[in-house]
């Protein structure tokens, strides 16, 4: 069965970090970009950061940039979102999908999404 699991989100304070992983299953992550997204109550999906086959990475949103970094590990099947220096407006569901290869920018070009995993930014 082709799954995405994410994990690592939690409560942190203003200024904390988290990392997230993307965890894939039933399939190999190696040909694909991972796409971070995000959704806040309220506010349409929006995209955060993806990571190409190639190791290169896009970002979707100018907020995060300078904070948030993205890797991949193909052995563990895995990719990960680093988030440093929280700001409340990063509170959302974090959500993690797969497109072919390149990261396009194009919602509708990722098809396999995971469930999401909760970030919360409050002091």
């Amino acid at each position: 069965q082709v799954q995405l699991v994410e994990s690592g989100g939690g409560l942190v304070q203003p200024g904390g970090s988290l990392r997230l992983s993307c965890a894939a299953s039933g399939f190999s992550l190696g040909h694909y970009a991972i796409g971070w997204f995000r959704q806040a109550p309220g506010k349409e999906r929006e995209g955060v950061l993806c990571i190409s086959a190639r190791d290169e990475s896009t970002y979707y949103t100018d907020s995060v940039k300078g904070r948030f970094t993205i890797s991949r590990d193909n052995a563990m099947n895995t990719v990960y979102l680093q988030m440093n220096s929280l700001k409340p407006e990063d509170t959302a569901v974090y959500i993690c999908a797969t497109e072919f290869f390149a990261c396009s920018g194009d919602y509708y070009s990722y098809d396999t999404w995971g469930q999401g995993t909760q970030v919360t930014v409050s002091s």
